[in-house]
């Protein structure tokens, strides 16, 4: 059996009006143009685009490929139509660079929560994935900060930072003075 690691994504998703069937129209991720990185500015009365600042690298190429899909009238049942059928760029070799392929799934997620706990370092919780699973997608540890920054927010309940400060502090039973302005 052949796998291909093309990424199809919901590139627009109709809600159901009185007039009209829903439908759903689903891409290539690669799909679409990059963003223009230049910027105009004004020099001396002579205008100049200058390169912004940030990543260069782009996975978008324009692929043509389209699919779309409308309820049909009297059931519940879907019938696709097949718009372009064809990539205009190579089948992936890896899928660690796909945003969805990337993402931890619910396991690794109550693990990353249980590591953090222990004050385990973001780069060992990493690690941690990658010995125990060889098929790991998780390449990089930008996610696993966001993890853990996710988690911090949802523990804090709405507080800021200061707020979350004094509130453990008064759990704890520490005596905390300061000043209002």
């Amino acid at each position: 059996m052949k796998v291909n690691t093309f990424f199809i994504v919901t590139r627009y998703l109709s809600s159901r009006t009185s007039n009209r069937r829903p439908y759903i129209t689903l891409g290539c991720e690669r799909g679409g143009a990059n963003k223009s990185r230049t910027k105009p500015v004004v020099d001396d009365e002579e205008e100049v685009q200058v390169k912004r600042q940030g990543p260069y690298g782009t996975n978008k190429c324009g692929c043509p490929f389209k699919l779309k899909g409308e309820q049909i009238a009297m059931c519940e049942n879907w019938q696709v139509f097949v718009h372009d059928g064809r990539h205009n760029h190579a089948i992936g070799v890896h899928t660690y660079s796909h945003a969805q392929a990337a993402k931890l799934t619910e396991e690794q997620l109550i693990q990353t929560e249980q590591l953090k706990k222990s004050h385990v370092p973001p780069h060992n919780i990493l690690r941690f994935f990658w010995d125990q699973n060889v098929g790991c997608t998780v390449r990089y540890c930008q996610k696993i900060y966001n993890v853990v920054a996710k988690i911090k927010k949802n523990r804090m309940h709405g507080r800021n930072t200061v707020e979350e400060v004094l509130y453990l502090s008064a759990k704890r039973g520490y005596t905390v003075f300061y000043r209002n302005c």
